[in-house]
């Protein structure tokens, strides 16, 4: 499995909480691409409910990994 921030980006709309299946559905609706699809496909299955990408790609950056002010703009 292999995210990146452009794939991972196709899941900010998804109707989270989902589960895998809700997840792969929602992807092949709105047209994401094959990798998203394949990458959600790889997920264990255990009817385990994500709150969101975070739980499906613990290394997801956000906010506060980016080192840019942005007072200064």
């Amino acid at each position: 499995m292999f995210w990146t921030l452009e794939l991972a980006s196709y899941l900010e709309d998804a109707p989270w909480p989902a589960t895998k299946d809700e997840l792969i559905d929602y992807c092949i609706r709105s047209g994401a691409p094959i990798e998203v699809i394949e990458n959600l496909q790889e997920l264990e299955d255990e009817g385990d409910i994500y709150e969101g990408i975070d739980d499906i790609w613990p290394d997801y950056p956000s906010q506060e990994d980016f080192f840019f002010n942005e007072d200064e703009y």
